[in-house]
């Protein structure tokens, strides 16, 4: 079970799920199936298929149904392609199959838990929209399950290419003399315009669970095993049923993985197992409570299995703990402390003090509650762009003047955890054009932004000329970004 920070990709791509072809001819019983796509399927009347296949990458099919589900998920979230979408949206499918391809090839791994988070953080952004799981439900015709298994897919594509691209660019460097010299002789009104910029503390609770709802899940993880360890019933099964994990869909299964990739409490009982057939104890994570099974070890990595029961926060421990930091709030903005603190006296209540004494929230915490815009793997910045920063505390700092402490308000954090949280805007740079002086770092990422676009643009294309492509004869008068599609 790993954290996971979504950093934004450096191309945004999207992929429909796949669909079945419908009227194929029966492959005869002890006769090997060819998988790979033909130009006869390609070219197969429309009137005989349901789905049917437009392009061929490498091995990868890209069905009709592929390219309208991106094209209704770019409609929903208002995207904009460059030129004809009928063009634009399958080679963006195409691209994607070639970084997927190359990830492959070259061992890229993402977790199981990397991508469960990422649906958490995705799911949790809805109901927050929606007012309410049931709500949520009830808008999209489909069980919150239903949603992850949907959603899965495409996540995981998403950051196997996000992760490859990161590996094709991680040698770039930009030293600041290419960032004054890029911009030496570039007019006034050329220069990038930074639009408002903030910085922001933050001071996190979690609410308490109820040990009542502890116990719960714990009895239904015992359940699990006496029936796993009795026959009745596989660990793979109850994990398709029950596991609240993005794994669930592959019975639990994670795949080979490093130690290091899972948060110290699951790796160090997933590392200790021995005999594939028993069951682990019961483990707390920061994500909820699993059981574990081992599959296979192979080297310094290890295949298991798990299921993920949350316990959920009452509404009652949520309001308590809104009450309790609108209190440290008030405090705060008051200057007066209560007394003692801890056996501590002080003097001035600031908002620095109250994180130490209150927030929970280890990645801020030791940064006097400061928040860090994770920009890549090298970079960080206590600058936030308004939609950079999560969505529940973008709504609540819009509203606030430099200095001012905001009123008590619930969130969903990294984790798909909910989480109380008072938050203090303590600047804000208005939208500006960019100076060496002011703005280094900006102008710095807009150099870095270009020589990484260059370099994927330069690496798709010579991707294309060394892959198999078969595109229908639809597409041939397209006016497409990449050349060497038609041949």
């Amino acid at each position: 079970m790993k954290k996971s920070f979504l950093t934004p990709l450096l191309v945004l791509f999207a992929v429909g799920s796949a669909a079945v072809l419908h009227g194929a001819p029966a492959v005869a019983a002890g006769q090997a199936e060819d998988k790979t796509p033909t130009a006869d399927s390609i070219a197969a009347p429309r009137g005989s298929v349901i789905d049917e296949v437009v392009w061929v990458v490498g091995d990868e099919a890209i069905l009709k149904s592929d390219i309208e589900q991106m094209r209704l998920q770019a409609a929903q979230e208002g995207v904009r392609f460059k030129g004809n979408p009928d063009c634009a949206i399958p080679e963006q499918i195409a691209v994607q199959k070639l970084f997927l391809h190359q990830a492959a090839i070259d061992s890229i791994e993402v977790t199981e838990s990397d991508i469960a988070a990422g649906i958490d953080q995705q799911i949790e952004a809805w109901v927050q929209m929606a007012g309410s799981r049931e709500k949520l439900e009830e808008y999209k015709r489909q069980t919150i399950s239903q949603m992850r298994l949907q959603l899965h897919d495409d996540y995981r594509d998403r950051m196997m290419v996000q992760k490859m691209q990161q590996k094709l660019v991680e040698d770039i460097k930009v030293t600041p003399a290419e960032v004054r010299r890029h911009f030496r002789d570039i007019p006034q009104d050329s220069l990038p315009f930074v639009p408002t910029e903030v910085e922001v503390q933050i001071i996190t609770q979690t609410p308490p669970i109820d040990i009542t709802e502890i116990n719960r899940v714990k009895d239904q993880l015992r359940e699990f095993t006496d029936r796993i360890n009795k026959g009745e019933a596989s660990f793979s099964t109850l994990a398709r049923l029950y596991s609240q994990d993005g794994s669930a869909r592959n019975g639990g299964e994670l795949g080979y993985t490093g130690r290091g990739q899972w948060v110290p409490e699951f790796a160090n009982v997933a590392f200790n197992l021995t005999d594939p057939k028993k069951v682990s104890k019961i483990v707390e994570t920061e994500f909820g409570f699993h059981i574990i099974q081992l599959i296979d070890k192979r080297g310094d990595k290890v295949n298991a299995r798990h299921i993920l029961l949350k316990p959920e926060v009452s509404d009652s421990a949520i309001t308590s703990c809104l009450v309790r930091l609108d209190s440290v709030a008030n405090d705060i903005r008051a200057a007066v402390p209560p007394k003692p603190i801890q056996n501590q006296f002080i003097g001035e209540w600031t908002f620095e003090d109250a994180v130490v004494f209150f927030s929970d929230d280890k990645n801020t915490r030791s940064n006097r509650g400061l928040m860090t815009n994770r920009i890549d793997a090298q970079t960080n910045t206590s600058r936030f762009r308004m939609q950079d920063l999560p969505q529940d505390v973008a709504r609540v700092v819009d509203t606030l003047k430099v200095g001012q402490v905001s009123n008590a308000f619930q969130m969903v954090n990294e984790n798909g955890k909910t989480v109380c949280a008072i938050v203090k805007l303590k600047s804000r740079a208005e939208a500006h054009k960019a100076t060496i002086t002011e703005d280094f770092q900006v102008l710095k990422d807009v150099v870095t932004a270009k020589l990484r676009e260059e370099k994927i643009h330069k690496w798709v294309t010579e991707k294309i000329k060394s892959t198999y492509v078969r595109i229908n004869d639809d597409y041939r008068d397209c006016d497409f970004e990449y050349q060497g599609w038609i041949r």
